[in-house]
């Protein structure tokens, strides 16, 4: 029985060590590494119990800030369900999001995704450096009509709107990138693996659904928490007001404020660089529960 106790023991500080090494290693696993694409998955598993809406509040904030510096695509649903006055909607808030941007080739670039049952890169995030294009090339964008291939688009968006030959900067830059989809319908693909491999990329994903939207689809798309990243409108008349909440998210410091006595912005770096390894120390923790608890009914039949 001794015995038995003291190869438990061993066992559960060997996992242990195993588990720690894992977080103090997360940085060099690339960021295609399937371990990192599972326990993107699991973590999100384990957050998809939890309320994951923001409630909208439609007063729009008059504070003046600058955002930081992204490398921001738009996913946007332009299936059947969407009525052309719906999408018009939709063009607008891209159109306003953009004016509360600083856009720029060293600044925000944008570049947007357009899907249904195909998938359309309206434009890259090296096609306009300005505000007035941006809008201009939003105002030409057209519904796709039948489908809603949702997963496709993201994985669209992760391998060609998220490339440096499409215009992102390079990770040695540590820009952000973060993708915004908007859809009012249940995704007609899997959406799950591909969302996960997205984030393990270091894509921040946003999902904003409208009216008929799957709940759950929204919140295996979105990184967490998920209560800072699922947002729900019930139309698209009022999916404006949305932009207040997204320049409150985007936003990087105050134009009035001098300095950062919080150290606010460092304290947000930090948590972007550790979220992944809590997320593969949330699903290695879950396995050595397992294999201990399996341990234990060994040394309970000695």
């Amino acid at each position: 029985m001794k015995s038995s106790f003291c190869s438990l023991l061993c066992s559960a500080a060997l996992l242990l060590s195993d588990v720690l090494a894992t977080y103090h290693q997360h940085h060099h696993l690339s960021p295609g590494d399937p371990r990192l694409i599972a326990a993107q998955s699991y973590a999100q598993t384990r957050n998809n119990g939890r309320p994951p809406t923001r409630t909208l509040n439609p007063a729009k904030t008059d504070s003046q800030c600058r955002s930081r510096p992204l490398d921001l695509v738009f996913i946007i649903d332009s299936s059947r369900s969407v009525r052309p006055g719906e999408f018009e909607k939709v063009k607008i808030f891209l159109a306003n999001m953009v004016d509360t941007l600083d856009v720029g080739s060293d600044a925000t670039r944008v570049a947007v995704v357009n899907y249904a049952s195909t998938v359309k890169i309206e434009f890259l995030l090296k096609d306009h450096f300005s505000k007035p294009d941006l809008k201009k090339a939003i105002s030409r964008i057209e519904p796709l009509a039948a489908g809603t291939m949702t997963g496709l688009a993201i994985k669209t968006a992760m391998n060609e709107a998220f490339t440096e030959q499409s215009g992102a900067r390079p990770r040695s830059r540590k820009i952000s990138k973060v993708g915004i989809i908007v859809t009012d319908g249940r995704p007609q693909d899997q959406v799950e693996e591909v969302s996960a491999a997205a984030r393990a990329t270091g894509i921040e994903i946003y999902a904003v659904g409208v009216d008929r939207a799957d709940m759950t689809s929204l919140q295996q798309m979105a990184s967490i928490p998920l209560e800072d990243h699922v947002f729900y409108v019930e139309t698209y008349g009022v999916i404006e007001k949305l932009t207040s909440k997204f320049r409150e998210t985007l936003c990087e410091v105050k134009v009035e404020v001098v300095e950062d006595p919080c150290k606010c912005e460092a304290r947000l770096a930090f948590q972007k660089q550790t979220q992944a390894a809590i997320q593969q120390l949330t699903a290695k923790l879950a396995a050595v529960s397992g294999r201990i608890e399996r341990l234990e009914n060994m040394v309970g039949r000695v």
